[in-house]
């Protein structure tokens, strides 16, 4: 995992609020794709994710037609602690 490239990942206010909403969530839990009550074409939505992917902030696992996202959050608190505590309490969607 990159810090910058996590911060970069977290600059766009949708994939913000998909990781705070992640958060919330029970440790483990997964989501679908379509939860998030972002309103966004699938192709948008799917950037989005791939790049929350890509910085390492969740995994996906693809379940007949449909996408379950986690957040990977003990990988995270391992490598940067208290980050998603900040996430959740103080950064807000520009």
């Amino acid at each position: 995992m990159n810090l910058i490239q996590i911060f970069k990942a977290l600059s766009d206010p949708n994939r913000l609020l998909i990781i705070k909403s992640l958060i919330e969530d029970e440790p483990g839990a997964e989501r679908h794709c379509t939860s998030f009550g972002l309103q966004l074409t699938r192709a948008t939505r799917s950037h989005h994710f791939k790049i929350l992917r890509e910085a390492g902030l969740i995994s996906q696992v693809d379940r007949g037609n449909c996408s379950l996202a986690t957040l990977r959050r003990e990988e995270i608190e391992k490598e940067f602690p208290g980050l998603l505590e900040l996430i959740s309490t103080n950064w807000q969607p520009m």
